[in-house]
């Protein structure tokens, strides 16, 4: 059956959205999907967003007919806008962040952790199954609103950040492959999505307001992460061309952390009345400062905001208390705290850590967004200097808020001694952009349009234990060699450049990979004997035994490398045998345990 439309779906750390495009037009009319959810026992409401929470019932809970939605009964778990209510009432029973834990390599993200820190008694879900209830529920309110077109043949454009690195991509394309959505589903950067929101509104017009040699920053700053771009005008043909040039690290700061800051402030005001919260009231107010955040912030702020906690006593009811919060208050606080005006050579400050720290997210340590960005722009200079962008394009939920997208202009100004970048208005809904932008990417993908260049957004490394005596309780030296350069393109292959590797197979080994959005200039078969802390970083390692029946040695095969990326993203590393005739493949695809081998 050949595909009706193309769809887009941005699967949000806070909210979720779904955009499509029938691709039998001659111009994209992007639509977004309403998504039928509980939004409380047994009530059902359609949204434009599916709030990216998950909550999982207590075995005394009542589930009959209270998570009930219209394709599907008897589960005991709900998605989207009444399990994120229930997050503050029930925190210990409700995922959020899911996403964020996708793209954390310090944990086992199949193992069943969130939510994060729950009694024993909960019955846990991992970061890959509740990305993927939250997928499944998109696929079924497409299915009940579009019965004949199923999505597993429609054209399918799913978004990620873009600094995800290869492993959290393909654990996305598992959890979206065990939800239902179709196998060549096509991996898209969330900043690149919302630039293609942009150009679909602009139309033609784009070409008027941006010229070669211009530098355009996607500053992405949604409710938990914030995500960095450098997409630069080139020419190609006499044509003008889109080219990513850079992409931050994955900065776990964003519209949560402003909750939580208003939330610190509020419950001073509270002790102050004499009420100090426990901590099921503090989760409570951490919702209702996300709400009055929203109102002040807005393009018709109110000169205050009322904020209210629940009191508990014995009864476990006692009435309430409120506070106003003024707007200009909010603004400050929010300001100072993530927005502060910095200098163009500030880094992001470390603070002292304790030597003893719980587990978990390893959330930014300095929440101010515009030195992450000085950073981001410092790191990524050329010969001229500091990579000082010439254009703006706001995305994100936080940016709604005009006070925030005049500071963000106001900080990259006075790095550009007083000139401010250009600001690209156009994207109506900074929470929709990035489906929207799928939706288009995929349409002009099928019928011909502008489209963004750029390959890999990270060098890949393979790391090599050194030859050499060995110590007792010390491991081998690595070292790094390079085998995808930065910016190496869907559906190209090359050979790596290197001497004889050794090959361990018909016994167990660990196969080590690294990786980094910095290094941009290391080609194919560079090799890194040493390397300074994130300068590269290692991403999963795949333990497994490869094949060695048949082969007169078993154990140490002489190979050499020949790496590919795949149509749809995927990276492919082939050890090729330089005197033994086989062939054998490791690759970041989860589903198939990550190795494979053909003789």
């Amino acid at each position: 059956m050949t595909a009706k439309y193309a769809i887009g779906i941005d699967l949000g750390t806070t909210n979720s959205v779904v955009a499509y495009a029938a691709l039998d037009g001659d111009r994209p009319t992007v639509q977004v999907l309403p998504i039928p959810q509980l939004s409380g026992p047994g009530t059902i409401e359609e949204h434009r967003s599916l709030p990216s929470f998950l909550y999982l019932a207590s075995s005394f809970e009542s589930t009959a007919g209270t998570f009930d939605l219209p394709w599907r009964s008897g589960d005991a778990f709900a998605v989207g806008r009444w399990a994120r209510d229930r997050s503050a009432e029930v925190p210990d029973r409700t995922v959020s962040a899911a996403k964020s834990w996708l793209g954390h390599s310090r944990v086992d993200r199949h193992e069943p952790i969130l939510p994060w820190e729950a009694p024993d008694d909960v019955t846990k879900v991992s970061p890959v199954t509740a990305s993927r209830r939250y997928l499944e529920h998109l696929v079924a309110a497409w299915e009940h609103r579009f019965p004949d077109a199923p999505i597993a043949q429609q054209q399918v454009i799913l978004t990620v950040p873009a600094s995800f690195d290869a492993a959290a991509r393909d654990l996305t394309r598992e959890a979206a492959a065990t939800a239902g959505l179709p196998a060549d589903l096509i991996l898209l950067e969330e900043p690149q999505a919302a630039l293609y929101a942009w150009l679909d509104r602009q139309g033609d017009r784009w070409r008027r307001q941006l010229q070669v040699g211009d530098r355009l920053m996607v500053c992405d700053v949604g409710g938990g992460t914030t995500d960095l771009t450098l997409i630069e005008v080139d020419q190609q043909e006499g044509e003008l061309a889109l080219r990513r040039q850079a992409v931050g690290n994955h900065l776990l700061v964003g519209g949560d952390n402003m909750d939580l800051a208003l939330a610190y402030y509020a419950a001073q005001r509270f002790e102050e009345q004499g009420l100090k919260l426990d901590p099921w009231q503090s989760i409570s107010l951490w919702h209702a400062c996300r709400q009055a955040k929203e109102r002040l912030l807005g393009s018709e702020p109110p000169a205050s905001h009322p904020i209210t906690v629940v009191k508990r006593g014995r009864s476990l009811v006692g009435g309430s208390a409120t506070i106003e919060l003024d707007g200009a208050t909010a603004a400050n606080l929010l300001l100072d705290g993530f927005f502060p005006l910095c200098e163009a050579n500030d880094k992001p400050q470390r603070l002292m850590a304790s030597g003893f720290q719980e587990l978990g997210l390893p959330y930014e340590a300095d929440t101010a967004i515009t030195r992450h960005v000085a950073a981001f722009l410092a790191r990524h200079a050329d010969e001229h200097g500091a990579a000082r962008p010439t254009h703006l394009l706001f995305n994100g939920g936080v940016f709604k808020a005009p006070g925030l997208r005049q500071r963000m202009v106001e900080a990259l100004g006075r790095w550009r001694s007083g000139e401010a970048p250009k600001l690209l208005d156009g994207n109506d809904d900074l929470d929709e952009a990035v489906a929207c932008g799928a939706a288009y990417y995929g349409w002009s993908k099928r019928r011909g349009g502008i489209r963004i260049r750029g390959g890999t957004a990270r060098s890949y490394y393979v790391g090599i234990e050194k030859a050499g005596l060995a110590i007792p309780g010390a491991p081998r030296p690595l070292r790094a060699l390079c085998v995808v350069p930065f910016g190496m393109e869907e559906g190209t292959e090359a050979d790596v450049p290197s001497n004889e590797i050794g090959l361990i197979v018909g016994h167990p080994a660990k196969f080590r990979f690294f990786s980094s959005p910095h290094r941009k200039l290391d080609a194919v078969g560079t090799t890194l004997d040493r390397w300074e802390e994130g300068d590269i970083d290692e991403t999963d390692s795949l333990e497994t035994t490869l094949s060695g029946e048949g082969l007169t040695d078993d154990s140490f095969l002489p190979v050499r490398f020949r790496s590919r990326i795949t149509e749809l993203g995927t990276f492919e590393l082939w050890c090729v045998g330089t005197r033994t005739p086989g062939e054998w493949k490791l690759e970041f695809d989860v589903r198939d345990d990550a190795v494979g081998e053909r003789g």
